[in-house]
């Protein structure tokens, strides 16, 4: 583990050692550019990297990360990474990945002011108000906020799904996937939450948009 800002590049240069040992033409394919199947948004969580947790190399996800992996139509930064990942970078699948014990959720379970994050934990105080009954019926708290953390993959994948960039992919015919997983720090494994979706046929109508503009 990095002690010190200059190990970094001591690091670095390693491992561009390592990966010129492994595969000369290793950079210079990443140089030509990038063909990305995959756009995960995750948690910004230093333990929770994604490609080292998938197997995957530079080059196979586009990645987006923030607070507790939150998909918020105001988020312009969010926004313009998915807008870029599916209609320049044509990605298949976009990923939404939580983790147990994700401070961000822990943290709108309770009333504690934090400063500025406040305002964005309001989002994810949204989802526990959604599922409140269910949340408040686990007494035990890790539960309650292991759960709270599916849940919240569950919404912010329902989320992504009303988008304009998402419903209008998949009116052109594009194929696009959503999926919701949850990481499990604790051991290393990944849970796939069963939420794949391509097409907003099982979406409430308020939400599907109509392409022509029509009030």
């Amino acid at each position: 583990m990095p002690q010190s800002y200059h190990q970094l590049f001591d690091n670095n240069v390693k491992w561009v050692d390592q990966m010129n040992q492994e595969d000369p033409d290793f950079f210079h394919r990443l140089a030509n550019g990038q063909s990305p199947n995959f756009l995960w948004i995750g948690c910004a969580d230093s333990r929770v990297p994604a490609n080292q947790i998938t197997g995957t190399a530079p080059g196979d996800v586009f990645v987006h990360r923030n607070i507790a992996n939150m998909v918020i139509h105001t988020d312009m930064s969010m926004l313009s990474v998915l807008d870029y990942s599916v209609n320049v970078l044509g990605v298949k699948h976009i990923i939404v990945c939580g983790h147990y014990g994700c401070g961000g959720v822990n943290a709108a379970m309770g009333n504690k002011s934090v400063g500025l994050i406040d305002n964005w934990l309001r989002h994810i105080k949204d989802v526990y108000r959604l599922h409140r009954e269910e949340l408040d019926a686990i007494e035990d708290m890790t539960a309650r906020s292991n759960r709270f953390v599916e849940l919240n993959v569950i919404e912010q994948s329902l989320d992504l799904c009303k988008t304009s960039i998402v419903q209008n992919a998949w009116k052109q015919g594009q194929f696009l996937e959503i999926h919701g997983i949850v990481y499990d720090v604790a051991n290393g494994l990944l849970k796939d939450l069963n939420v794949p979706t391509s097409s907003t046929k099982d979406m409430e109508q308020v939400y599907i948009l109509d392409p022509k503009g029509a009030a």
